[in-house]
């Protein structure tokens, strides 16, 4: 914070100096263009047989005024008509072609002369129009030369006097401002210290509110906002907690009948039965367990995937309609071994000719065939026997939505219900289907990450009961 205004200063002292300089040379530029003007008056043309010569005549006294400088050493130079030299020191350089001015017109310009910088005011002499057979011209090429010219010692002193003046308040007004900017930081930043070392000091389990009254005002929006995803972060954190409390609990009933079934059937040889029906008896619901087992892992990780998907994946165009007809393709096998009619419905043909590549959305292919398998098996899975279960795709005439839906003929979900069965291991009341509780929950969080809204229906095409997820 101090380190800018440090920088200032050096920054001050450059432009106090370029100031100065600037304000110390006006007044001996006007005293300078006076001595040129008044050494112009002096210069007269006399008209002689053969061509005009300029004249020059400078009285002793004004001589001796004008090389009177304490200070500086004055230099003065007159040209004749022809640049020819008239009076003056003869080694003060003649102004170059750039620098040409009309006839009296006062001009400026640096030059060095005997290893000193000397300011010189110059100014050709603006001669009288003569008869034009007089041969007289009035350009600068053809009339007298007036130059002045002094050494830059009053200048400077002038300048490092104005320098002085203002740089060393600066000197002591400086350190006076830095520590009281110090102070004023040091005390505004006092309560933000102590709130750090508060925050510092918490365990990583602590995510309550931070007191916004122990936080100086103009933070408080920022206090806020941190408060508010403590508690957005608590909130996941208990979720999860409670997430795999349950995923605990689920797991634990087919490992449990694993282990059962197992230690039954080690029993059942270690004392000598060899019954081969009670012994497929036992092997079939050690199949059952572990199949029931490996289910809930497979949720459990599609869960998990996600959740964290959202992090990783890159979003493209997904072909929705393609993508659901081969994953009900895949459900097909199943559909037959439970004897339901598994079928699909697309866009029509006006929506094939308005989108000739399908209805598109943008979003995860993989999350997205997640979606439709979890749809599809939750729906054969309720469905009983020689029931229907229907996937569609239907595409919105503006191109802006794409709808999905799954509609099946089973026992269909009590209005109440209707937003629980979304929520992990949730299992609607009077169901004796075996489930892990996880399908329509992953369907939810794969939905939120692609800005979809889902929602639960009675059978549209059905007599009641059914249930329609759009």
């Amino acid at each position: 914070m101090l380190a800018p205004l440090l920088l200032l200063w050096p920054m001050s002292v450059v432009l106090t100096w370029l100031v100065a300089q600037g304000i110390a040379s006006k007044p001996f530029d006007r005293e300078l263009g006076e001595m040129v003007r008044t050494l112009a008056k002096e210069v007269s043309v006399r008209a002689d047989a053969s061509r005009p010569q300029a004249v020059f005549s400078l009285p002793v006294a004004a001589f001796e005024i004008l090389r009177t400088d304490e200070a500086d050493d004055i230099y003065y130079q007159v040209l004749g008509l022809r640049g020819e030299y008239l009076s003056g020191d003869a080694s003060l350089p003649v102004p170059g072609d750039e620098d040409r001015a009309p006839p009296g017109e006062l001009r400026f310009r640096d030059e060095t002369l005997a290893g000193d910088t000397v300011r010189v005011a110059y100014m050709w002499v603006n001669v009288p129009e003569r008869p034009a057979g007089r041969g007289i011209a009035t350009s600068a090429t053809d009339a007298p030369l007036v130059q002045v010219a002094e050494t830059l010692g009053k200048r400077s002193r002038l300048a490092t006097e104005i320098i002085k003046g203002v740089i060393l308040p600066q000197f002591v007004i400086l350190p006076i401002a830095v520590l009281l900017v110090w102070l004023a930081l040091a005390r505004g930043i006092a309560p933000l210290n102590e709130l750090q070392q508060r925050i510092r000091k918490r365990e990583s389990s602590d995510l309550s509110p931070i007191d916004e009254r122990q936080a100086p005002e103009e933070v408080a929006p920022l206090v806020r906002a941190i408060n508010d995803l403590l508690t957005r972060l608590d909130q996941s954190m208990r979720s999860q907690k409670h997430f795999l409390a349950d995923a605990a609990h689920q797991l634990k009933t087919p490992l449990a009948g694993l282990r059962t079934q197992a230690e039954l059937a080690q029993r059942q040889i270690d004392a000598g039965q060899h019954d081969p029906q009670a012994l497929k008896k036992t092997l079939q619901q050690i199949a059952r367990s572990s199949q029931s087992a490996a289910h809930m892992v497979n949720q459990l990780l599609a869960m998990a995937r996600a959740e964290n998907q959202q992090q990783v994946a890159q979003r493209q165009l997904v072909n929705l309609a393609r993508l659901a007809t081969e994953t009900v393709r895949d459900f097909v096998p199943r559909a037959l071994e439970k004897r339901i009619d598994l079928g699909y419905e697309g866009p029509g043909e006006a929506a094939a000719r308005r989108h000739p590549q399908g209805p598109q959305v943008l979003g995860h292919a993989l999350l997205l065939r997640e979606l439709i398998r979890n749809l599809v098996d939750n729906a054969l899975q309720y469905t009983p026997a020689g029931g229907t279960v229907t996937v569609r795709v239907l595409d919105d005439p503006f191109g802006q939505v794409v709808l999905l839906q799954v509609e099946d003929s089973g026992p269909g979900i009590a209005v109440g219900e209707r937003e629980l069965v979304f929520q992990p291991f949730y299992r609607s009341l009077g169901t004796e289907v075996d489930g892990s509780g996880l399908g329509l929950a992953i369907v939810r969080e794969i939905a939120v990450q692609h800005g979809a809204e889902i929602a639960v229906t009675d059978a549209s095409t059905r007599s009641p009961p059914g249930t329609l997820i759009t």
